[in-house]
């Protein structure tokens, strides 16, 4: 892959400004307790980063609720813990206001809309499954699959611990594409608010050699996209359209090593 460096030290370093309150319900005390503030890596997934938000609130709870889990909603929507920060972040917020206001509930789990997360462990699975997902559309799953398990504990704890270098010195292997044509297959997940992801098929190369954009995805996954003032986002930026989606894939994917585009209509933003 290109080693533009910088770009990716600058993607990694993003963060999310957020305040976190205690819902009303959940309260047993007379007064509310003060909400958390945080800095979210965008690139994280909301279970490992907030454990000091769900011990800030212990004590005000009831005790029945102690061993409950905590969920986030974002103005009456529950955050999927399985999307990365910066994902949600994109699709509920889009940085209108900071701090980005969430609500930590104990009680009443919308099992209708969110899954369990009983465990880090429960993250770290999800989080391999998406690597080898990834990996089967870029290389036929050849690169991970000749990893050692001490590699896949390396890009695992990279990710938990926020170090760049540790993840990048295995997740370099991943992303190589030696090949002028690129990927088989670019990994991507179209998100629309209040939607499944849109998942597909689609190479960096057309049958003609030329490259395939991210105007190209969207015109043929998304073909009413066009209208004026929606907002096509990827790691909190606003991408031009005729950007190589070959190129967005080496450089602003996910850890997950999928390239997560939030697609945010007028009404929205």
């Amino acid at each position: 892959m290109a080693e533009d460096r910088e770009i990716l030290r600058e993607v990694w370093d993003g963060r999310v400004a957020v305040c976190v309150q205690l819902a009303s319900e959940d309260c047993n005390t007379l007064s509310a307790p003060d909400p958390y503030y945080l800095m979210v890596p965008r690139l994280s997934y909301f279970p490992l980063v907030t454990e000091k938000v769900r011990k800030h609130f212990l004590r005000f709870i009831t005790t029945e609720l102690n061993d409950a889990e905590m969920w986030l909603e974002s103005d009456g929507t529950p955050l999927k813990w399985h999307y990365p920060v910066g994902v949600l972040f994109d699709l509920h917020c889009g940085g209108a206001s900071l701090p980005w206001n969430l609500t930590a509930h104990f009680s009443h789990f919308p099992e209708h809309e969110l899954i369990k997360c009983s465990s880090r462990e429960v993250v770290e699975s999800h989080f391999l499954s998406s690597l080898k997902e990834a990996d089967g559309l870029k290389h036929r799953g050849q690169i991970i699959t000749n990893m050692q398990s001490k590699d896949h504990k390396q890009l695992w704890m990279g990710l938990c611990n926020d170090k760049f270098d540790q993840f990048w010195a295995i997740n370099r292997k991943l992303m190589d594409s030696s090949s002028e044509e690129g990927f088989k297959h670019i990994p991507f997940r179209l998100h629309l608010p209040c939607q499944p992801p849109i998942q597909r098929l689609i190479r960096p190369l057309a049958d003609d050699g030329r490259k395939i954009t991210l105007g190209d995805l969207l015109q043929e996954f998304l073909p009413d996209s066009n209208n004026e003032g929606d907002r096509v986002v990827i790691q909190g930026i606003e991408a031009p359209r005729e950007t190589p989606l070959q190129w967005l894939s080496e450089h602003l994917s996910h850890p997950d090593n999928f390239l997560h585009i939030c697609y945010v209509p007028t009404q929205m933003s």
